[in-house]
This record gives C-alpha cells, sequence and structure tokens, in this order.
C-alpha cells in the first residue's frame, strides 16, 4: 500500500438524494424533503460533525438528465432542484466550520451576481465560502434565456471543438471579473466613523475596467471585500479546455482519475496545465472524485449496491470512479491517492444520508486511527484549511 504522511483534505458532493439513480428509493431516503431546507442543513450538519474540509452543492441551469446533453424524459429519477447559492447561505448560519462551496454556472450568468452572491455567502459564513466554476452552455440552456445561440450537441461536444474551447475561455475571463470584483474594495474601505459623517473611504472603492470578447465590466462592486478577501475557486476538469481553465483561475481542481495509470496521468495534466498558463503563486490543490457505496464492511456495501442498482434497474453512469466496500477498503483507496499525490479526495455519496453518515461515522474514524485525518477543526476560514495565504487585493497602493 502507498504510504503518505500527509493529512487528507476530504470534501463531500451533494446532489439530490445521491449519485445513485435509485438513492431516492432506497430504505432512509427523504425524497420527500428534497426541496426543503432542513433537509440541507441536516447533510450540512452531519458533514461538519464529521470534520470534513468541505462540502460542495451540485447546480446546473436544466433538470437532472441522463443524456449528457439533453434533457430526458424519465419520470422514475429525481427531477428539479433548489439554487445552491441561496441554499448555501440558507445552511451556512447552522454551521460554523465547514466550507461551503455551490456550484454556480458562468454561461448566461453575470459575474457582478456571482461576485456579490459568493461575497454574501462569505460574510454569511464568516469566512468559509467558495464557488465551482460550471461552465455550461449547452443541452438547451440558452433556449432559456433567449440571448445567444444554442449549441448543437455534436458539435459543441468534442472537447477540441472551437465551442468548446469558447465556453472555457468565456468561463476564465467569468472568473477574472469576479476576482477583480472582489478586490474592488479593499480592506478598510468602510470607515463607519460616525463623528466625521463618513461611511466609506471612496478612494478605497475602485473601477476594476474589464474589457474583453464576452464581458464589459467597469465596477465597483456594491459589495465590500469578502472576509477571506478571495473565497475559494474551484473547478471539476476532465479533459485539456478544463485543465487550462483551473489553471488559469482555480484554487482547487476536482478531478477523474481512472484505472491504475490515471492518478498519475491527471496530475501530469494538471501539472501542464499551469505550466502552460504560466501560473504563479500557490499550485492547485488536486482532489480526486470517488462515487462511494459505503457499508459495515465490503460484503455489506456490495449488498448495498447490488440494492440500488436494482432500485433503479442499472447501476450509477459516473465520470468517477465507483468504490463499494467498507471504511478499510475506502481508506485503503484514500491512501492511495494521497500516496499518488493528490492533496484530498471529494467522495460523491451514492445515497443520502446514508452514505454521509457512514463517512463520517465509518470512514473518518478509520482515516483519523490511521493517522491520515483531523480529529478537531483547527482554521476560522476555508483558505487556511486548505492552506491557502489570504491575496493582497490588487488595487491597494
Amino acid at each position: 500500500m502507498s504510504q503518505t504522511s500527509s493529512p487528507a483534505h476530504l470534501a463531500v458532493a451533494l446532489d439530490g438524494a445521491g449519485w445513485h439513480p435509485g438513492a431516492w428509493r432506497a430504505p432512509g431516503a427523504r425524497p420527500a424533503e428534497l426541496l426543503q431546507p432542513g433537509y440541507w442543513t441536516d447533510l450540512l450538519a452531519e458533514a461538519e460533525r464529521g470534520l470534513l474540509d468541505l462540502v460542495t452543492i451540485e447546480d446546473s441551469l436544466l433538470p437532472q438528465s441522463e443524456a449528457p446533453l439533453r434533457a430526458d424524459e424519465r419520470t422514475d429519477r429525481v427531477r428539479g432542484r433548489l439554487d445552491a447559492v441561496l441554499v448555501a447561505a440558507r445552511v451556512a448560519p447552522t454551521t460554523s466550520r465547514i466550507g461551503i462551496v455551490p456550484v454556480v454556472t458562468t454561461a448566461h450568468t453575470e459575474p457582478f451576481h456571482v461576485s456579490t452572491g459568493i461575497a454574501t455567502l462569505d460574510v454569511v459564513s464568516c469566512g468559509r465560502a467558495g464557488y465551482q466554476v460550471r461552465t455550461g452552455g449547452r443541452g438547451g440552456e440558452a433556449r432559456l434565456f433567449g440571448r445567444r445561440p444554442e449549441l448543437d450537441a455534436d458539435v459543441a461536444d468534442p472537447p477540441s471543438s472551437p465551442l468548446v474551447a469558447d465556453l472555457f475561455e468565456e468561463a476564465a475571463d467569468h472568473v477574472e471579473v469576479v476576482r477583480r470584483l472582489w478586490d474592488s474594495w479593499e480592506d478598510d474601505a468602510v470607515v463607519r466613523d460616525a463623528a466625521t459623517g463618513r461611511f466609506v473611504d471612496r478612494e478605497k472603492l475602485h473601477h476594476v475596467d474589464f474589457a474583453g470578447r464576452w464581458f464589459s465590466v467597469r465596477g465597483p462592486s456594491i459589495t465590500p471585500r469578502p472576509p477571506q478577501g478571495q473565497p475559494v475557486v474551484a473547478a471539476l476538469a476532465h479533459v485539456g479546455p478544463a485543465y487550462r481553465l483551473a489553471a488559469r483561475q482555480a484554487d482547487v481542481v476536482f478531478t477523474t482519475p481512472l484505472g491504475e495509470d490515471g492518478p498519475a496521468r491527471v496530475l501530469a495534466d494538471v501539472r501542464a496545465a499551469e505550466d502552460a498558463a504560466g501560473r504563479g503563486g500557490h499550485p492547485l490543490l488536486v482532489f480526486a472524485d470517488l462515487l462511494v457505496v459505503l457499508g459495515e464492511d465490503a460484503p455489506d456495501a456490495l449488498r448495498r449496491k447490488e440494492s440500488l442498482d436494482a432500485l433503479a434497474g442499472a447501476g450509477p453512469t459516473s465520470d468517477a470512479a465507483v468504490v463499494a466496500g467498507g471504511p478499510a477498503e475506502l481508506a485503503d483507496a484514500v491512501e492511495r491517492l494521497l500516496g499518488a499525490g493528490f492533496a484530498g479526495v471529494r467522495l460523491r455519496p451514492a445515497a443520502l444520508p446514508h452514505d454521509l453518515t457512514a463517512v463520517t461515522g465509518l470512514l473518518v474514524p478509520e482515516l483519523q486511527r490511521r493517522g491520515l485525518f483531523r480529529r478537531e477543526y483547527a482554521e476560522s476560514t476555508l483558505r487556511e484549511r486548505l492552506g491557502l495565504p489570504r491575496p493582497a487585493n490588487r488595487y491597494a497602493a
């Protein structure tokens, strides 16, 4: 087994009833509550009890679909979701330490609104916010807004397509505008001096003056600089354009290594993208995604997976590796990935809340026993927990 002395960063990706299509029908599922705030506050409370670094909350501009580039007609799967940023803002005050990272689609979404929404989330959470960039732009999304042409799925699907390249270039500019708007107020711009009647120092508010192919934004923001200065930006990457986006603009990249040579190949692709982008400062924190069915032991996990497969009529279709096992098997997988050079692992629970409570109640104690995971929270902000420095304001004198 690979050996490593590095502590694990451990995240969990929350999506509806779970990442298995049969999850909503499983014993212990709460399908009647998926669109209620209490369901999400319970999940976040459980993740925080397990001392996890962060949770991501899935989102898109279209209902869920098993067809990657279009809507399907299935009625035997969970369909419909709440807005991830608003869910994050609702649950943040009920937690105190865990990082909260909703997914945000860049196509059709104005960076000004994203910057204020995530900055507000950072305030509400006292410095524990981030967001995961999703490019979007396909599968019928354009028809929801009517401001840009729909991309043909057959043309837009290949990673080398110019249309796909444009989506990622647009996303990179989108994040650049968001980051500049976060810096458009210096840290001490809010004075609140009642004696002199001066609430803000206008000299410490700055125009960002961004002009590019997709956006022309003057600024400043309406929201003061977030507590972290720059909330954490994450991206999911499988192919070259996504690696390049992450290298240019993200702090964290979620990846999906498959097969024996997958981890080494993914890490090489990420570092090559960083070199090509001329990235300076802190290197990308690379997480490996795993879809997990967790049981008391390996036979129990396999029984659970077979039951979920029977409920759905099929197993999960996933870009990430599927691991069905007990805490020892999953801890072995985490340890191998850490030993290969990954900073952490993001787990996609097959069924909620069962596989989340299994992560916190079974996997975390096993990782702690191996000396691979914390026994208490030590840091206050998400950036601190991930070892990311608080960046200086680019506009400050």
